[in-house]
């Protein structure tokens, strides 16, 4: 039986070892379900399988040079699932490429550095944290 209180993450990278090493920090520092793609294609294939977050890299184009890269693939989440948070990630630390995404309704932006995986827990404890402010206030208001 699943453990509906596991917060369903996709994490979505072309660099197998990257993936694979934030794969395992999340399991185990956190309470996660985590399905795993290479591709922003195959991410959106899967998409119906109701993630929490993704975490999207923004290239996405180690592997096939043809395909989707990051934003597209951002693009089509939000076009799926407007309330769907996804956290860009990426090896450039250049403000515009921070900048651009968050055009794109990118909730945050992280390189990939030593305390990438940090960042992210915190973006997505506060993710859920804001959620739940956001149910209690609604429960209050509807009180009223």
């Amino acid at each position: 039986m699943e453990n509906k209180n596991k917060i369903k993450l996709f994490l979505v990278d072309d660099d197998a070892v990257f993936l694979k090493l934030l794969e395992i920090e999340f399991l185990e520092h956190g309470d996660f379900d985590i399905e795993t793609y290479s591709t922003g294609e195959l991410c959106m294939k899967n998409i119906s399988n109701g993630p929490d977050v993704v975490i999207l890299d923004y290239h996405l184009d180690g592997i096939d040079r043809d395909a989707m890269n990051g934003i597209d693939t951002l693009d089509q989440i939000k076009a799926f699932n407007p309330e769907i948070p996804v956290i860009m990630l990426s090896s450039q630390d250049r403000i515009d490429v921070a900048i651009n995404c968050m055009h794109h309704k990118a909730t945050d932006y992280v390189v990939k550095s030593e305390t990438a995986f940090m960042r992210l827990q915190k973006i997505i404890d506060a993710i859920f944290e804001l959620r739940k402010m956001t149910k209690q206030l609604n429960w209050y208001m509807d009180r009223m």
